[in-house]
C-alpha cells in the first residue's frame, strides 16, 4: 500500500490573500486537484470510514472526554455555554465554549442551576470538560439538524434555528436556559472581572456513537477531541499535534483549527509538498478542494505554477 501524508486544512478561501513560495506554487500547479463536498463532516468522512455513515460530533467528543463505555450509554447532544448579544437586527451568537473564556468555576456555578430544567425533560446535563457540555438522551431521541458553532458564529441565531417539528421543544429549552443564566449572579461576577456573560446554550452535534471507525492511515496527529474519540473507537494511534516531526510519515495531520494561514503555508504546506518526492501527499481543505501530490507530477512541465491558493 502506498504511503501517504494527509493534511486536514481550513477552507482554501482563507488562504486567498497569501502568496505562495515558488517551489510550493510549482508543486501545486502540477498536482491533481479535485472538488468534493464542502463542510467539516464531509471532510472528516473522506478520511475515516464510519458506520453508519455520519459524523456524530457530540458522541465522538464524549468518547474522548469520558471514555468509550460512557459514550455508549445513550445519544449525545452538545449544549455548550454561549454568549449571545441582542442588537438592532436580532440576537447574535458571539462566542461558544472556548471563545467565551470558561473555566471550572463557571461550571461549578452554572451547571447546578441548569440541571433541574433538563432533568425535568428527561435529560442529564454534565461537563466533563469546561468547554464542552453534554446532554445525555435516550438512544431513540429524534433530533433536528442543529447548526454547528462555526456555521452560526457572528450571525443572528434565528437564521440557524431549526424549523423541523421536533425543534419546538429545543427552542423552548433554549429560551428557558437563557432565563436561568440571565438571572444567575455568577454572570454579574463574570462581568465585574471583565468577562462576557454566559447567557445561553448552543445545541449541536447530536447522535449516537458509531458502530465502527476505520482509516487507511495508521497514525493520527490531532488535538481535536472528536478525532481522538474516533481514534479510540477505531483503535488508531493518536498523538498530539506537537509530537509530529516527520513529513515522510504515513500519517494524517489535523490542522483545521490553525488560523495563521501564512504560517501554515511556510511551515506545513511547503514541507509537505517537498516530501512528495518520497510518498503521496494530500492537502484536504475544508471547503472541498483537495490537492494530491505525487512524485511523477514533476514531469508536468507544461502546467503553470500557482501564485495563490484560490477556490
Amino acid at each position: 500500500m502506498t504511503r501517504r501524508l494527509t493534511l486536514l486544512l481550513p477552507a482554501l478561501a482563507k488562504f486567498a490573500e497569501q502568496p505562495l513560495p515558488q517551489a510550493l506554487g510549482k508543486a501545486l500547479g502540477r498536482a491533481d486537484r479535485t472538488t468534493l463536498e464542502a463542510g467539516e463532516a464531509a471532510q472528516l468522512l473522506r478520511n475515516f470510514d464510519v458506520l453508519p455513515q455520519a459524523w456524530p460530533h457530540a458522541a465522538l467528543a464524549r468518547a474522548a472526554d469520558a471514555g468509550l463505555d460512557d459514550a455508549r450509554l445513550g445519544a449525545w447532544l452538545r449544549a455548550d455555554p454561549a454568549h449571545l448579544r441582542a442588537d438592532i437586527n436580532g440576537v447574535r451568537l458571539l462566542g461558544v465554549g472556548r471563545t467565551v473564556g470558561i473555566d471550572s468555576s463557571d461550571v461549578d456555578a452554572l451547571l447546578p442551576a441548569l440541571r433541574p430544567l433538563f432533568g425535568d425533560a428527561g435529560m442529564h446535563l454534565d461537563a466533563p470538560h469546561p468547554e464542552r457540555w453534554y446532554l445525555r438522551l435516550a438512544h431513540a431521541t429524534r433530533l433536528p439538524e442543529f447548526a454547528s458553532p462555526e456555521q452560526a458564529l457572528g450571525d443572528d441565531v434565528f437564521e440557524h434555528t431549526p424549523d423541523a417539528p421536533e425543534a419546538r421543544r429545543w427552542r423552548a429549552l433554549a429560551s428557558e436556559a437563557q432565563v436561568v443564566l440571565h438571572n444567575h449572579p455568577h454572570n454579574a461576577r463574570r462581568l465585574e472581572s471583565g468577562r462576557v456573560p454566559i447567557n445561553g446554550l448552543w445545541f449541536w452535534g447530536g447522535g449516537v456513537l458509531p458502530d465502527a471507525v476505520a482509516s487507511d492511515t495508521p497514525t493520527l496527529y490531532s488535538d481535536d477531541p472528536e478525532l481522538r474519540g474516533a481514534a479510540a473507537l477505531g483503535k488508531l494511534a493518536c498523538m498530539p499535534l506537537t509530537e509530529f516531526r516527520d513529513f515522510g510519515a504515513d500519517a494524517l495531520v489535523d490542522l483545521r483549527t490553525r488560523r495563521d494561514e501564512a504560517g501554515l503555508i511556510q511551515r506545513w504546506l511547503s514541507e509537505a509538498a517537498d516530501s512528495a518526492a518520497r510518498h503521496d501527499v494530500v492537502l484536504d481543505f475544508a471547503d472541498g478542494i483537495v490537492f494530491t501530490l505525487s512524485r511523477g507530477q514533476r514531469w508536468r512541465f507544461w502546467r503553470k505554477p500557482l501564485e495563490r491558493l484560490a477556490p
